[in-house]
């Protein structure tokens, strides 16, 4: 293992591809993948003080805020202070990595610009399993039943905010809430951006990457 510890996030707007980089990454480099909605979707589960707060605002069909996200978020880093990880759906605003920062320095921020069309046909055509919040794409990830979660044949539902209709507004949004962050690890000095439609192509560059801070465990081709 490295002598330092690698700490880095993944910035994507919704349908970037960023969940699928951040395996390979994790998978690649032996880095914790981080991921802020499955660390919510446990609190929900778990019932513990943050999870309800977190509950009300979901029944109501609200965003959770930012400073729930924050709390959950918190709570696990702590808990993995000795290991190398790789955040994932955090810091989505200048709160949140106005929070980070105080609990621990980044080495590494890579940023995916995709496409705003290659964007809206990625989320038009998206599927979620909401217990698991595995992710399906009608187009190039379907499940082997129409409808259905390969794991556990439960239905697959469109999220409302994945909706044609919806897909704009919330891009716009991400694009706003992200523009601060983005420009604040820019200026650090420890921003990556890689832009393409197609992640496939994007990883190889991303796996160069991070093979200047950290020993793959994995070749490349191993992915």
């Amino acid at each position: 293992m490295a002598s330092k510890l690698l700490r880095a996030v993944v910035l994507g707007p919704p349908g970037s591809g960023k969940g699928t980089v951040c395996e390979r990454i994790a998978r690649s480099f032996g880095l914790q993948h981080l991921s802020s909605g499955q660390f919510l979707r446990e609190s929900l589960r778990g019932g513990g003080e943050v999870g309800v707060l977190a509950k009300q605002y979901l029944e109501r069909g609200l965003l959770v805020p930012d400073h729930v996200i924050t709390r959950v978020m918190m709570t696990e880093l702590e808990k993995r202070r000795e290991q190398h990880w790789l955040l994932d759906g955090f810091p989505r605003t200048l709160g949140q990595a106005e929070a980070l920062d105080r609990i621990c320095e980044l080495d590494l921020v890579i940023s995916l610009n995709i496409p705003f069309e290659t964007l809206k046909d990625r989320l038009s055509a998206r599927w979620i399993h909401p217990a698991s919040g595995r992710v399906y794409n009608m187009d190039f990830n379907p499940p082997h039943v129409q409808g259905v979660d390969d794991l556990t044949g439960e239905p697959l539902v469109q999220r409302e905010d994945d909706k044609p209709e919806a897909v704009a507004a919330r891009l716009r949004k991400y694009k706003d809430a992200a523009k601060p962050v983005i420009e604040l690890y820019k200026s650090r000095g420890i921003l990556h951006s890689f832009s393409g439609t197609e992640t496939n192509k994007i990883w190889p560059y991303v796996y160069t990457l991070l093979s200047s801070k950290i020993p793959p465990v994995l070749s490349d081709e191993e992915n």
